[in-house]
């Protein structure tokens, strides 16, 4: 038998049920904290409601809260019945939560006030049973299925605590949890992880890299819907009996300034985009003075960033590749032995491979694609049997990036394989972006394609053709997508052609456009403009 819950949380709780588990920020800046043993009490207590409202082992369980410490014992409650929570992206618009409970055959929906109003579209879904919502407040009104507040919902399962004061005779293998990805393909999808899964990720990255121990205090920029912030923010410190310091505000400079200084966080975990914005802030050099280490994944750090960053705060900067797939990161830099624009160096537990078109290894030096293999391996996407067959290929992963691999280990990103633009370490589909702009009237053609800013980060462009006569602007396309698209796939820009490039049969050249997109940037930029560009740049014809 094996139950994350019990190994991440339980024996912890039974042999140091003081120690410190969790400090909380709270969106009014208060502070809470919770023990080990604390935190157990109230895992059960959920637990236990989980039981008393009817879910099964198996039965998926929509979280979407900020981080808090309500979020984790959701998660491990989940985890101790045999349930399977799936915690959600809180930047998602109503008719994408809706989506993912209604593809996930959801039994409940658990929220905090602050996305509350999302949950109306979750009515008339004929699988989901229950909502939950963490707000004492009016409760949203939603069709079909019980809403509950938090405490209600809890003091339901008052009967129920001795039911699972065992957790539930879990596996290694058995189905743990599930995140939402669009990943390679752009159409969003389960990853399936195991129990086990858990346990594998902190015996490679966290054990090999990170060394952690239970002295540590790990924060993370990164929230724990993604599979990095769910390592960083749970996996990782739980596995060791270290702490976390969750906020469940939105991430800013002063924000983190202010986690750094009053909580003193030993680990600190974000993406190249978010350490560019502490940079561009202006923070005090001594902001990093009690970080042993930061860390970053989702996105490949430019290495002009990377040595700003480092310099500038005096802090060692371990860059990453990790995947949803994959659940964390697999290729690492290592604790001194870093090197500015290389991802690093393959982790232990892990095996990569680089290999061309036709599946052959290529020599090192030689540009192919990555793929990955590990026991953290997710077992397949939900329902997708097609697109599970051509990402899981044996054993091994493909992660749709284009690698080089130096003679002395060193692993080097050049870019997606595909289509896929990774913006701010999320993924986003060109192709959905395209459809919503090609609702507009006055849309001809589109074509999303990935741009550099100037720090060397890549941020979604839209390239269009009007119908003629029309007088419609960028700043108005740029709205038109605000209204139908989460705030990380919006275009940062809007560039306007007479034509876009195409080849002797009618295709869309999708290279010619993102280097005519990144001309006229950068042609803008060298009359004087600075990032971020204004959504109304003016285009020019193809």
């Amino acid at each position: 038998m094996f139950n994350a819950a019990e190994w991440l949380l339980t024996r912890h709780a039974r042999a140091t049920p003081d120690r410190r588990a969790i400090t909380a920020v709270d969106l009014d800046g208060s502070v809470r904290t919770l023990s080990y043993g604390e935190l157990e009490a109230e895992v059960h207590r959920f637990a236990a409601a989980l039981l008393a409202s009817g879910v099964r082992p198996e039965e998926r369980l929509i979280l979407c809260l900020g981080d808090s410490p309500e979020l984790l014992t959701a998660f491990l409650a989940g985890l101790r019945i045999g349930a399977v929570p799936v915690p959600v992206s809180t930047m998602l618009k109503p008719k994408d939560i809706a989506e993912m409970a209604r593809d996930s055959r959801a039994r409940m929906l658990v929220v905090s006030a602050e996305f509350a109003a999302l949950a109306p579209a979750v009515g008339g879904l004929p699988d989901l049973a229950d909502v939950v919502v963490l707000a004492p407040d009016a409760l949203p009104e939603v069709d079909g299925p019980r809403v509950r507040d938090w405490d209600t919902f809890v003091a339901a399962g008052s009967g129920e605590l001795d039911r699972v004061a065992t957790p539930y005779p879990t596996v290694p293998d058995s189905p743990a949890f599930w995140l939402y990805t669009s990943g390679t393909t752009g159409t969003p999808k389960g990853a399936m992880h195991r129990h086990g899964s858990l346990r594998d990720t902190a015996e490679t990255y966290a054990r090999d890299v990170l060394a952690i121990g239970p002295d540590d205090v790990t924060f993370s920029v990164a929230k724990f819907f993604f599979a990095y912030g769910l390592g960083n923010t749970l996996t990782f410190p739980f596995s060791v009996g270290a702490s976390v310091v969750l906020d469940r505000s939105r991430p800013s400079p002063a924000g983190t300034l202010r986690v750094l200084q009053d909580h003193r966080p030993t680990l600190f975990f974000g993406g190249p985009t978010y350490y560019a914005a502490l940079l561009a802030a202006g923070l005090p050099r001594d902001a990093f003075a009690g970080v042993r280490a930061c860390v970053s994944a989702g996105e490949a750090f430019p290495a002009p960033l990377f040595e700003r960053f480092t310099s500038t705060f005096d802090v060692e900067m371990l860059d990453g590749i990790g995947s949803t797939e994959m659940l964390h990161i697999f290729i690492s830099g290592r604790p001194g032995r870093t090197r500015a624009g290389a991802t690093g160096e393959i982790v232990a537990g892990y095996d990569a491979k680089i290999v061309d078109d036709d599946g052959q290894p290529v020599p090192d030096g030689t540009p192919g694609n990555l793929y990955v293999r590990g026991n953290s391996a997710a077992t397949g996407y939900w329902c997708r049997t097609e697109t599970t067959r051509r990402v899981f290929e044996g054993p091994w992963v493909r992660t749709g990036d284009t690698y080089v691999r130096s003679s002395d280990g060193y692993y080097t990103s050049l870019g997606r394989t595909d289509d896929i633009i990774k913006a701010g370490g999320i993924w986003v589909s060109p192709t959905e972006v395209e459809q919503r702009l090609r609702t507009h009237p006055d849309v001809l053609q589109v074509v999303v394609v990935s741009v550099p800013d100037v720090d060397g980060l890549d941020k979604p462009v839209a390239c269009v053709v009007l119908t003629p006569g029309s007088a419609t602007t960028a700043d108005e396309l740029v709205s038109h997508c605000r209204d139908g698209l989460a705030a990380f796939k919006r275009p940062r820009h809007v560039l306007v052609f007479d034509e876009l490039p195409q080849t002797a049969t009618g295709k869309l050249q999708r290279f010619r456009v993102r280097e005519q997109a990144l001309t006229l940037i950068d042609a803008s930029r060298s009359d004087g403009m600075t990032a971020p560009l204004p959504p109304s740049l003016p285009g020019g014809p193809a």
